[in-house]
């Protein structure tokens, strides 16, 4: 078989999710599945809420986070940029892609802290 007689990849039919939820007794949001073109309406929305809280740390706990795509690092980091001054955005247990990404491609981002504890 050669490389152009593969057939195509079969897809499993699931249609990615995620899901966000407020969390209780601070300021954030928890975010459970996936951050890819079928969800970042869902993750733009929840970026939305954080730039426009008025908390100066704003949690989002990302542990139920499996994958996020390179979109999704660029709309966190476009809110991060629009957050004023002295406020950021703490990732709590981020998947490590999108850490790699953000800091190969926004190295030194204010506005964003990650925290893995």
């Amino acid at each position: 078989m050669h490389l152009h007689d593969r057939p195509p990849p079969r897809t499993t039919g699931v249609t990615p999710r995620l899901v966000v939820s407020r969390l209780s007794g601070r300021s954030g949001l928890r975010a459970a599945g996936e951050v890819e073109l079928g969800t970042q309406v869902i993750w733009e929305g929840a970026l939305e809420q954080a730039v426009r809280a008025r908390a100066e740390v704003y949690r989002l706990e990302l542990s139920a986070v499996t994958f996020v795509d390179v979109a999704g690092v660029g709309a966190l980091a476009a809110a991060a940029q629009r957050l004023e001054e002295g406020r950021l955005i703490e990732l709590h247990c981020p998947p490590p892609a999108l850490s790699r990404v953000l800091e190969m491609f926004w190295p030194g981002l204010s506005g964003i802290e990650v925290s893995l504890s």
